[in-house]
């Protein structure tokens, strides 16, 4: 896939657990956990954009563009 999630490196970098994310974010810890680990097929803006509030910072600190061969 071209499109590569950082979410675990921002959540590192945060200090911040998948449990407690989830709960302010408002997704259950099991979709959390298939975006976190690059398996989801697509990503609500809304979403998007409470994880970009809470975690403080843009979305391409969670989404990566990486060109395939």
């Amino acid at each position: 896939m071209a499109i590569i999630v950082n979410l675990d490196v921002m959540m590192a970098k945060r200090k911040i657990s998948v449990k407690e994310l989830s709960e302010k974010v408002g997704i259950t810890q099991a979709n959390l956990s298939i975006l976190k680990t690059g398996k989801a097929k697509a990503i609500r803006f809304s979403t998007l954009e409470v994880l970009c509030e809470v975690l403080d910072c843009q979305p391409s600190d969670i989404l990566e563009y990486v060109k395939e061969d």
